[in-house]
């Protein structure tokens, strides 16, 4: 296989990546879409991008470092403003990079497009970091733009840039402003700070909007004046590096990135979801675990016992639905016995329910009321755990990670406060009492 093959299986097996994002999100909830609702766009945008072959080329870098000055050399007009005094970009903002002369091999609609970013120093700039954490995950390529030796701030900044794993370029901007040694000192100490971070012969000189330089000027009448002309705009380094690193890997960038993006809201999706189920979870787990307390307390011998199994597989059949998946009876009675069993929970707090349970059938329910808070809370318990376990189980999509069940649980045990919970569920089983007609006497 060529290097063009592989680079456009990379790109197929990219876009079905996205494509299997949405049609993830399309599974959640109705509650849960509405909270994804932004990312839906985002992946909408993504695959559109992605599709067409946008390459998205995007300017990081402090207040005044020429970043709009760059994008209108680069482009040939003016289609930036440009303030000496810096900090006039309020938010992101693009434009098409038309005489870049550089199309995507096999998309014709692609194009490129320069991306400018608020300055990383400026005020109240909260918002504008996240905002340009999100511009930076949709971008192809990073340009971070420096006047100067690299800052604290500036390093910080690339630090962040670098985890979203993009290709970056460092631009120093501004050459004409020093001296031959004072270039050649300066960049000796950027490329020895960033070594290990940003390829040597990813760092480039240019001179985005140059100082104007006097010229003496003699008429034809012999007078002598002198005029201040601006030199013009020296990007052509920068221009052929860009379009080098796309020419070799364009379709594998636009791959990467987009593959990329999906996993992050892939992952995004599966937080939100596991963060608003665990709520409903929860409400569920004590729900049910309360309902099991009363049930094998109330119930005469052995049908509190064969009451309480019950309610535990009830218990795994909710859950399995409420986190997408579909487990049946058999099924959830396999994952309940195999939970009880990692917890040693016959050996402890089942063996009071099966005790109590004798002791009501042989007594023919006369001990009730000396087992009924004794014999529910310990089911209680156990159905709790057992919920608690099958809680893990199906927000890890049916397995147990990287864990076995036993040690699962034996952490959700270590963990849990078992006073707290045997004396919830004592409050709920006297509180449910007078549904019992006969409790009173």
């Amino acid at each position: 296989m060529n290097s063009l093959d592989a680079k456009n299986q990379q790109y197929d097996a990219a876009i079905e990546s996205i494509q299997a994002t949405i049609a993830k999100l399309q599974k959640c909830s109705e509650r849960e879409r509405a909270e994804l609702q932004n990312d839906f766009q985002q992946l909408h945008a993504m695959y559109d991008k992605a599709t067409r072959g946008r390459v998205e080329i995007v300017f990081f870098g402090e207040i005044s470092t020429g970043k709009s000055a760059l994008i209108n050399a680069l482009i040939g007009q003016q289609v930036a403003a440009v303030d000496v005094q810096g900090g006039w970009t309020k938010e992101v903002w693009g434009t098409t990079w038309e005489g870049a002369g550089h199309r995507i091999p096999g998309l014709d609609q692609s194009e490129i497009i320069l991306v400018d970013t608020p300055g990383i120093n400026e005020v109240g700039g909260t918002d504008r970091a996240e905002l340009a954490e999100t511009t930076a995950r949709r971008a192809d390529l990073i340009l971070f733009v420096i006047d100067s030796d690299i800052n604290d701030v500036e390093y910080s900044s690339l630090l962040e840039l670098a985890a979203v794993n993009k290709p970056i370029i460092i631009v120093f901007n501004k050459r004409d402003l020093y001296t031959a040694a004072e270039l050649d000192a300066l960049i000796d100490r950027i490329r020895e700070r960033l070594a290990g971070l940003i390829p040597p012969e990813h760092l480039v000189l240019t001179s985005a909007h140059p100082r104007r330089i006097e010229h003496v000027v003699e008429d034809e009448q012999g007078q002598v004046r002198s005029e201040w002309i601006r030199p013009e705009p020296d990007v052509n380094d920068l221009k052929l590096l860009i379009l080098q690193v796309l020419e070799k890997e364009g379709l594998g960038l636009i791959a990467l990135n987009a593959a990329l993006y999906a996993a992050d809201k892939s992952d995004r999706i599966s937080t939100v979801r596991v963060q608003m189920r665990k709520r409903q979870a929860d409400n569920l787990i004590w729900g049910m675990a309360a309902t099991k307390a009363t049930v094998v307390a109330l119930a005469p011998g052995i049908f509190d016992i064969l009451g309480g199994v019950s309610i535990d597989v009830l218990l795994i059949v909710t859950l399995s639905k409420l986190y997408g998946l579909d487990f049946s009876m058999y099924q959830a009675r396999n994952l309940a016995r195999g939970i009880a069993k990692a917890a040693g929970i016959f050996a402890l707090g089942e063996l009071t329910s099966w005790g109590a349970s004798a002791l009501k059938t042989l007594t023919f329910s006369i001990a009730t009321p000396l087992t009924l808070i004794p014999q529910g809370a310990a089911a209680g318990f156990s159905s709790y755990i057992i919920g608690r376990a099958a809680q893990h189980y199906f927000e890890h999509g049916g397995s147990w990670g990287r864990e076995s069940a036993k040690e699962v649980v034996t952490q959700i045990l270590r963990d849990t406060d078992k006073d707290s919970v045997i004396h919830h569920l004592k409050d709920e089983i006297k509180r449910k009492l007078p549904w019992n007609r006969h409790a009173a006497k």
